[in-house]
């Protein structure tokens, strides 16, 4: 199916869940079980298709890549020399953020370093998850599905709704 199709059933879902979640607050707030079952199967098929792309894209650039359990694929392309990130840290980092069809979104040269705390929020949890697994001086490739990125709405910037992001990242400082 192509992309405005599967966009469309998820906005179709999405607008179930709101309405079907909407409430006097005297009735029971549960959903009907046919409408979880059906935003689960929607949402598992939209989670597939993302692998399938970043599967696809990683393939095309002979990239053999590692994922972990919540989903976000990963390239080591150079390990650090200094320590490895921990939460609470401040981190800095020079990066570039794509799409999986190459358009750059964001990057150090031209909107500045990302500086952020470690394990505190505040960047797409997947980016907070791969850091965490650098150290001082580490590059790596981080592809991040919409639900570890921006999610079902995007950046409302320059990241479009439900996007795989791709971050070269590279590890400058720790604190």
């Amino acid at each position: 199916m192509n992309k405005k199709i599967f966009f469309f059933s998820a906005c179709i879902a999405f607008l179930l869940f709101a309405l079907l979640s909407c409430s006097d607050g005297n009735k029971d707030r549960r959903m009907p079980n046919i409408s979880k079952k059906m935003l689960m199967n929607v949402n598992k098929k939209l989670v597939d298709r993302d692998m399938v792309e970043i599967k696809r894209y990683a393939d095309s650039l002979g990239l053999k890549m590692k994922t972990t359990k919540s989903g976000l694929w990963y390239k080591i392309i150079k390990e650090g020399k200094g320590p490895k990130v921990k939460k609470g840290q401040i981190v800095t980092l020079g990066y570039k953020v794509s799409l999986l069809d190459g358009t750059e979104c964001y990057s150090s040269d031209k909107d500045g370093l990302k500086v952020f705390e470690a394990g505190h929020g505040g960047v797409e949890s997947g980016l907070e998850e791969g850091v965490l697994m650098l150290n001082k001086g580490a590059k790596a490739i981080l592809i991040l599905p919409p639900y570890l990125a921006h999610g079902i709405l995007g950046d409302e910037n320059k990241i479009p709704a439900r996007s795989t992001i791709v971050y070269d990242v590279e590890v400058l400082s720790i604190e």
